[in-house]
């Protein structure tokens, strides 16, 4: 009786291991269905490394019934294991009867051309290559190997570099034209599916060193985390994922409160102050212009204090000023003067300004894209500059003269906007426009006036 309950045991056991790698395929598929990565009938664009991943990509959507084609990239970074990698997918491809478009790159001088990591070199090459080859042989995505541990290795990766709320999203299933469709499982079903199939892979040696950080992560602190929990790494994906729904709520709530609060380049600090977060506000702003987390933070301490302070981050510059944040671009060099000449154009980095020499017809414009000057009442030639410190200037429909630091402090100009502004002087140097806010008394035209200089900015 026992000889014959374990002899049906041991014959159940292969049906057990059977069903557990169809499983994975049910997985894959369900997964595909839900998160709408690819449709039936598309055809796909894998990315094949040779590494157990993406050979399990491709086997898994040749089960599917997906119309695969492949792409394999050698960087030529690891010498002969590169030319082994491109060999071994070159047989695989033959075996399993899928085209094979095989890249050749010079990863390092183009890592050395563009100033960048090789690994960052390595991405740009692969990415580009991925999309010009999809477009060319008319593919509906492009797959890629990426799966549960990876996104759990990201989460955790982007924690220890310090992170807002999308970095804790993990890997995305879809990204314009790419799609993950191997995140519903992790590594261990991957090299239990390839050994059920008796299929074989490459391995990257530089996979199997610590010395990055990525690595780091998944050769010594993922494993440590499952000495704790086995599940870790799903776990991990799973809180991703809840996350990345949650995102979805919080990314409307932000777009909102960005929309309230910033116009422009300026933001409003005491509608910024407003708000629930004005610290994740402003990360949500600054953060893509390459701010981190402790000048955010510094910046938002900073909008309770004077003005005129300023916080740059490469190319950019935050400023108070009274109750705003104003965003611009650092470095600004001084605009020369530039000479005016009637019926043509003065092109600047701000706008271009229009000048026509024409009789007087009675026309005036005096909005603040336009200036009409009395030709007599000017020495010429016109010129356009910016303006000093000292600059004084009388307002049409005002008497006496004003400083024209005074008059943009009355018109409630923040710092950027004054260093901006440009004035129209005659050749003697005296204003005669402010451009794009008001013209000098002086220069206005009169029951005498028969030539006159229409002035017109574009911004």
């Amino acid at each position: 009786m026992f000889f014959h309950i374990k002899t049906r045991f041991l014959n159940f056991i292969p049906y057990l291991r059977n069903s557990k790698q169809q499983n994975m395929i049910h997985k894959v598929a369900k997964f595909i269905e839900q998160k709408s990565l690819i449709a039936s009938g598309q055809k796909v664009l894998v990315a094949l490394s040779g590494g157990a991943d993406s050979v399990a990509l491709l086997i898994v959507l040749q089960k599917l019934g997906y119309r695969c084609e492949a792409i394999h990239c050698n960087f030529h970074l690891r010498g002969e294991e590169s030319n082994r990698d491109e060999d071994f997918v070159r047989a695989l491809c033959e075996r399993h009867q899928v085209s094979l478009f095989v890249i050749n790159f010079d990863t390092v001088s183009y890592a050395h051309g563009k100033g960048i990591s090789l690994e960052m070199a390595a991405r740009e090459l692969r990415y580009d290559a991925f999309e010009q080859h999809r477009a060319r042989i008319n593919a509906d995505v492009i797959a890629v190997a990426h799966h549960r541990d990876d996104s759990a290795e990201t989460v955790l990766l982007n924690l220890l570099r310090g992170t807002g709320i999308k970095g804790l999203h993990g890997i995305q299933p879809k990204n314009k034209n790419i799609v993950r469709p191997l995140l519903c499982v992790g590594r261990e079903e991957i090299l239990e599916y390839l050994q059920w199939r008796g299929e074989s892979y490459v391995t990257d040696s530089t996979n199997l060193e610590a010395d990055f950080t990525r690595n780091k992560i998944r050769i010594e602190i993922l494993p440590l985390m499952q000495q704790i929990n086995p599940s870790a790494a799903e776990s991990i994906a799973q809180t991703a994922e809840r996350v990345s729904e949650a995102e979805k709520v919080y990314a409307k709530a932000v777009a909102e409160s960005i929309a309230r609060v910033k116009k422009g380049n300026t933001i409003n600090i005491d509608q910024l102050k407003k708000e629930p977060s004005p610290q994740a506000i402003l990360y949500e702003i600054l953060q893509p212009l390459a701010y981190n987390s402790a000048q955010i933070k510094e910046i938002t301490e900073a909008m309770h204090g004077d003005s005129g302070r300023t916080f740059r981050s490469g190319r950019w510059e935050v400023i108070k000023d009274r109750s705003t944040l104003i965003i611009t671009t650092a470095h600004r060099e001084a605009m020369q003067p530039m000479e005016i000449l009637p019926d043509c154009e003065t092109a600047t980095e701000q706008g271009v300004l229009a000048c026509t020499l024409q009789p007087f017809d009675g026309e005036i414009k005096r909005d603040r894209k336009h200036a009409t000057i009395d030709a007599a009442k000017v020495k010429q030639p016109l010129i356009l500059r910016q303006w000093q410190q000292g600059d004084r200037f009388t307002p049409f429909g005002m008497r006496g003269s004003k400083l024209l630091s005074d008059y943009m402090t009355d018109r409630k100009m923040n710092i950027i906007e004054k260093e901006r502004q440009l004035v129209v002087t005659d050749a003697d140097g005296k204003i005669a426009w402010v451009v794009g806010e008001r013209l000098a008394a002086h220069c206005a035209t009169d029951k005498n006036t028969e030539t006159v200089i229409q002035l017109e900015w574009y911004d």
